[in-house]
């Protein structure tokens, strides 16, 4: 074939030659290209999972005021009813208290030597420990366990031992705690 008669069929055949012309230069396109595909892929599902992420974080944030106001307040009732390690005084003032609302006689009361952290621990709150011993009658002693278990303070009754005398039946009870409220050092 000659060059006139390839313009002549390039003529006659314009639409046919320029749609195979424009196929070759997609063709090579996608040939230079498909090198970025993979890397387009990964910046896709990266940005997709952030736009996820964002979304998610829209959604959970509408109610993100009221949820910091709700935990304030727990965080300040948590520490209204702990207590400090340090004061004696006004851990010891507690139990005294709690005897006098319930008209049992305390017996014997000691603060346990308090235990450090174990190491590598990120515990906050140390316990506090005491063993107490009360008398009174039944209702009275089992007042005082009760509010001792839902009073101010959190605590934790570790062991309990009631006796009485088999001689008399109607005569004062004996309550040993080993108790443990929840404070800080």
């Amino acid at each position: 074939m000659t060059k006139d008669e390839l313009v002549t069929f390039c003529r006659k055949n314009w639409i046919s030659v320029a749609a195979g012309g424009l196929s070759l230069l997609l063709a090579g396109w996608v040939y230079y290209r498909s090198d970025a595909i993979p890397e387009q892929e990964a910046a896709l599902a990266q940005k997709s999972a952030e736009a996820e992420r964002l979304a998610l974080n829209d959604k959970y944030a509408k109610d993100l005021k009221e949820q910091v106001e709700a935990l304030e307040t727990a965080n300040k009732e948590i520490d209204s009813r702990i207590v400090r390690a340090s004061q004696v005084g006004t851990n010891t003032q507690y139990f005294y208290k709690l005897e006098s609302d319930t008209g049992v006689k305390m017996v014997d009361f000691r603060p346990l030597a308090i235990a450090p952290p174990a190491k590598g621990s990120k515990a906050i709150f140390t316990p506090v420990g005491f063993n107490v011993s009360v008398q009174g009658t039944l209702p009275q002693v089992l007042d005082f366990l009760r509010q001792l278990e839902s009073g101010k303070r959190y605590s934790r009754v570790l062991t309990a031992s009631l006796s009485g005398t088999p001689t008399n039946r109607k005569g004062p009870l004996t309550l040993s705690l080993t108790v443990e409220l929840l404070g800080l050092p």
